[in-house]
């Protein structure tokens, strides 16, 4: 039994990985009972027996590349101490996750926003509080940062946490679109610009 509920672990976690390519190269909306099956050989109901529903996919989908990223880039960061040498590893971390695996798949976070950002529902809902829980964990990285005396005192959290993120949107516009081998360079340079005017003089 044990070795049956283990190979339908890694069936449905090669389901979702399926779902969460087709999502990145054509959308959430793309991704269909169907078109997940025929990507991995599966019966489409093969697929909804261990997933269930379209939308169900969808939000694995989310809750996925969400694991992903907060895995890649800010876990490896909680082993810096607080303030600046988090915070400044987890942009950098960042940096090197848009040019290593953005850069190639695309952004679940910034594609799905652009795509869900007129629509309601439950999918759009779960995206926002994918991203709205990282930009928390964001600006709680800052307001330590604050506090140990890395930043100056008066700085406004929300503004630095909202400028971090134009410079990664920037940055996955560029790699992406434009294909801008330099990208990840030219957002190093900018971090620490950005970086520089905020610390105490």
């Amino acid at each position: 039994m044990e070795a049956k509920t283990q190979r339908s672990e890694l069936t449905r976690a090669a389901i979702v990985g399926a779902a969460l390519d087709l999502a990145a190269a054509e959308g959430l909306e793309s991704i269909t009972l169907q078109a997940v099956a025929d990507r991995i050989g599966l019966s489409k109901s093969g697929v909804f027996s261990r997933v269930g529903s379209r939308e169900t996919l969808q939000k694995a989908v989310v809750e996925e590349f969400g694991r992903r990223f907060i895995d890649d880039v800010f876990v490896p960061a909680m082993q810096q101490p607080k303030g600046l040498p988090r915070l400044d590893t987890i942009v950098q971390r960042w940096i090197v996750r848009m040019r290593d695996v953005e850069a190639r798949s695309g952004c679940i976070f910034s594609a799905g926003a652009f795509e869900l950002d007129d629509r309601e529902g439950p999918l759009r809902d779960l995206l926002h509080s994918e991203v709205m829980r990282w930009r928390g964990a964001l600006r709680r990285t800052v307001l330590q940062a604050i506090e140990a005396g890395h930043l100056q005192a008066d700085t406004d959290a929300d503004q630095l946490v909202g400028e971090i993120y134009s410079l990664a949107l920037g940055m996955v516009h560029d790699v992406r679109f434009l294909r801008d081998h330099r990208a990840a360079e030219r957002a190093q340079a900018s971090w620490r610009r950005l970086l520089a005017s905020y610390l105490p003089q």
